[in-house]
């Protein structure tokens, strides 16, 4: 229910895009919520404030939101659209949104970290840890390490595949144990001989998220609170606890369609344990900049498990010239250099961000999901404001 969604059901989302543009420009036309709004001194409306708006205006997008800080160190928040299609409310600036696969770098760091501490070996087999879990046609946890499934290289099949998890309105409010997950996957063929090619998996988050439970003996939501949430004092972030389906805080409400005709499902409340380690957490676009910068700026990992996880791999399924570390990736930008993030998407909110080593650092959600040109404008609008 995330980052998979954009790889392996783009034609699907094709599909969705355009019924959902005509039902939520119409819907945000009558409620009077096209003008865009940005949040910083001056309410000059800028690129970045164009940009969400064409998301909104032409893409069909419910809402839009940002976050971004320049090269001047100002950290500017904009919105567009409305945040709620049935009372035509303002969408609250900087609002939390489920943050779908920016969890997996939460997730990562957890692991490395305790990589760190030298309870964990970043080269050690998963079956060290978790004997005779990962059994099944073609996968055997003797075979797989712990870097492979940060960065994607295991060869595990994704548990999103399975028939059951497609139709997410018949699984919305359903609990998910990890296991219940894992099995789904298991279920189905390797995707490749552990180590020998790269293909986003959700189920190596799954796999992760068990590791980080079985070393520590706590929750992995608790360990990922304590080792990075509150270490760098991410206020409107959170992962959610059992049967909590709501969002805490102010946010956009986040829209889904279950078929191109159908109308679209207000899909804010949902049981996230279907994400679980590869995808439950909530934030907002300015907490998500803070992570990645405090991140890269070496405040959660010391520079030799860093330096791994900036260690990549060709990853052009993402896009031209992506490449995956463990937990994060790397993109260039059309201005030079690169930024690093990740992104993520769930039912109802997609969201892409990306910082650079000189500071600069910006975040872009959208109340649903995306496809063809409109995932395409999410990215250029995201290198834009990288670059302006």
């Amino acid at each position: 229910m995330n980052e998979h969604i954009q790889h392996n059901r783009a034609d699907r989302r094709r599909r969705v895009r355009r019924g959902l543009a005509v039902a939520v420009a119409a819907c945000a036309v009558a409620a009077g919520a096209l003008a865009p709004t940005a949040a910083f001194a001056g309410g000059r409306p800028d690129s970045v404030q164009s940009d969400l708006s064409s998301l909104v205006k032409d893409d069909g997008m419910p809402a839009a939101l940002a976050s971004v800080k320049g090269r001047d160190g100002r950290t500017r928040n904009y919105t567009a659209g409305v945040g709620d299609l049935a009372t035509g409310a303002k969408v609250p600036v900087d609002g939390q949104i489920r943050a779908g696969s920016n969890t997996k770098p939460f997730t990562a760091v957890a692991v490395l970290q305790l990589v760190a501490e030298g309870r964990i070996g970043l080269d050690a087999s998963v079956e060290t840890y978790l004997p005779g879990l990962l059994r099944g046609d073609g996968i055997d946890g003797r075979d797989i390490t712990v870097r492979q499934l940060l960065q994607h290289t295991s060869g595990l099949p994704d548990y999103m595949e399975t028939p059951a998890l497609p139709d997410f309105t018949t699984i919305r409010y359903r609990y998910f144990e990890p296991r219940d997950l894992l099995d789904s996957a298991l279920a189905q063929k390797a995707r490749f001989p552990a180590g020998t090619s790269w293909e986003y998996s959700n189920t190596n988050y799954i796999v992760a998220g068990l590791l980080v439970q079985k070393v520590t003996g706590r929750p992995v939501g608790e360990e990922i609170t304590k080792r990075v949430i509150d270490r760098i004092g991410l206020r409107h972030t959170y992962f959610p606890a059992p049967g909590d389906t709501r969002i805490h805080e102010a946010h956009p409400h986040g829209y889904y369609r279950s078929s191109p005709d159908a109308p679209p499902i207000d899909y804010t409340e949902m049981d996230s344990s279907a994400a679980w380690a590869a995808g439950a957490i909530v934030s907002t676009n300015t907490d998500l900049n803070s992570f990645y910068a405090a991140l890269l700026g070496g405040r959660l990992l010391p520079a030799a498990q860093l330096a791994e996880m900036r260690t990549t791999v060709p990853a052009e399924l993402l896009g031209p010239g992506v490449r995956y570390g463990l937990g994060i990736q790397s993109k260039p930008l059309s201005c030079g250099g690169l930024s690093w993030g990740h992104g993520g998407t769930t039912a109802g909110y997609r969201s892409r961000n990306g910082v650079t080593d000189d500071g600069r650092a910006a975040a872009i959600t959208v109340t649903t999901i995306p496809g063809g040109v409109g995932a395409q404008h999410m990215a250029d609008a995201l290198d834009a404001a990288l670059c302006r």
